[in-house]
């Protein structure tokens, strides 16, 4: 498996990684402010614009070279196996909520990690029209604008607030769990857990490698968990860049929240993504 030739030096790669993401985000957010986006739809049914094609491109000039020998991975970019060869892949959604970027809310983001072997080193969640950015390094902790982020954690889900669809949240409203503020983009929602504004978060199944890579690592330095409803952590850099339903909590918060999937049928039903 191919690998850069030194080892990554984290901190300075994390503030490049910083520097280029908020240019790529400046780019969209000029086309967000005047609505001037040219935007169509994909085979899968699913909008993209041009400010997604523009971030994506600018990132692709300027990620690998920080990282050398590493592979690609991008939501908007066609894939190849040859990310499969790679130790180091860059995993990219140049804009993760596309469609609240079509809708002209401001919950969109820019999501960017780099994994090795599967797991992700680096990570970073920007929203360029709010000025907020979630970053982790491995080891190195979680932070918001640079402030340090630890999440608190309750073993009861009385009063939780939970983002994610009412579908999966309904099942567990007799647990006293609350229905938190709906987040257009996973990667932004999943990053609440990480700051405290949501208590946790689930997803349905289908979701991509790039809508999670980045929130991933950032939720595990804030000292969260994210798994899928059987516990199993997500693995990245596979042949199906595709995750089954997810959960993210504090840790002893997820373990209830687990406990509370298992019992329910329609959740144990509908955790698993089917092409």
């Amino acid at each position: 498996m191919q690998s850069s030739a030194a080892p990554l030096d984290l901190e300075r790669l994390a503030g490049r990684l910083a520097e280029v993401v908020t240019a790529a985000g400046a780019i969209a957010a000029a086309l967000f402010a005047n609505g001037g986006a040219q935007k169509w739809t994909k085979a899968d049914d699913s909008p993209v614009t041009e400010a997604d094609l523009a971030v994506d491109r600018y990132l692709a000039e300027r990620l690998p070279p920080l990282a050398p020998g590493s592979g690609w991975l991008s939501e908007e970019t066609a894939d190849t196996p040859d990310r499969l060869t790679r130790r180091h892949v860059w995993v990219v959604d140049p804009i993760d909520g596309t469609r609240a970027f079509v809708d002209g809310v401001p919950e969109w983001v820019v999501s960017v990690a780099l994994v090795e072997d599967g797991k992700p080193i680096v990570g970073i969640v920007h929203n360029p029209v709010k000025n907020v950015t979630h970053a982790a390094i491995r080891g190195g902790g979680a932070t918001l604008n640079g402030r340090v982020l630890a999440v608190a954690d309750a073993a009861s889900l009385d009063g939780a607030r939970v983002g994610g669809t009412k579908s999966l949240i309904a099942p567990l409203r007799p647990r006293g769990v609350q229905e938190g503020a709906w987040i257009y983009a996973l990667a932004n929602r999943l990053v609440k857990v990480a700051d405290g504004a949501l208590d946790a978060a689930l997803a349905r199944p289908a979701a991509h490698d790039w809508d999670i890579a980045a929130a991933h690592l950032i939720l595990e330095e804030a000292g969260a968990k994210l798994t899928d409803f059987d516990g199993a952590q997500p693995s990245y850099n596979r042949e199906t860049t595709r995750h089954g339903a997810l959960v993210a909590a504090a840790p002893e918060r997820h373990g209830v929240l687990l406990a509370a999937i298992a019992n329910d049928p329609t959740l144990t039903a509908a955790k698993e993504w089917k092409r």
